[in-house]
């Protein structure tokens, strides 16, 4: 059978609907499904900083961004700008402290995820989407690109929690205020 983490996954995935409710007076209210990545982006803490760090630099370089932003993720760039992959405080727990190296005398590319192995969303992606992602692949970072393939972004698992949860509260208010009489597009206030 399959683990509850890819039937959760598989659920996050499936196509999202918009759901449209006639009013008597001919009005109609639409309570929206499916925010974007993007969406998730513009309220994340990412959205504010300098959320990459070039790969050659050292990984102490890298904790200390993870320490000033209270991050727990970077993007990683080579000398052009293009990403390279990314760095998390895992895997400096992981492939620094651990083995009793020290970070000034480590490079951010020889720990980090490479770019080749990275799973990656797009900022059209859906929230459900990028969710399913993190989960099918035990990550809690994503890197959004382009089309072009450029980093615009990254998201958290707890920036898309976040958008989630904040639009199933909308929906709930606007279904709310309709059963009440209020009508669906007019608030509660």
């Amino acid at each position: 059978m399959f683990s509850l983490a890819s039937q959760v996954a598989r659920r996050c995935a499936a196509p999202v609907a918009k759901h449209q409710f006639t009013l008597r007076a001919g009005f109609a209210q639409t309570v929206k499904e499916g925010l974007t990545a993007t969406d998730a982006w513009n309220k994340s803490c990412y959205s504010e900083i300098d959320y990459t760090i070039n790969e050659n630099l050292p990984v102490f370089d890298a904790v200390q961004k993870f320490a000033a932003y209270n991050i727990g993720c970077l993007v990683t760039t080579d000398s052009s700008g293009k990403i390279s992959g990314v760095i998390s405080e895992r895997d400096y727990v992981c492939k620094v402290a651990l083995l009793g190296k020290k970070s000034k005398d480590c490079f951010v590319k020889e720990i980090s995820t490479k770019s080749a192995n990275l799973i990656t969303a797009s900022p059209s992606d859906t929230v459900s989407n990028c969710m399913a992602k993190m989960l099918m692949k035990d990550i809690r970072h994503l890197p959004l690109l382009d089309d072009d393939g450029h980093v615009v972004g990254i998201v958290s698992i707890k920036d898309l929690v976040k958008a989630e949860l904040k639009e199933k509260e909308d929906a709930i208010k606007t279904l709310s205020d309709f059963a009440l009489g209020k009508g669906g597009h007019f608030g509660s206030e």
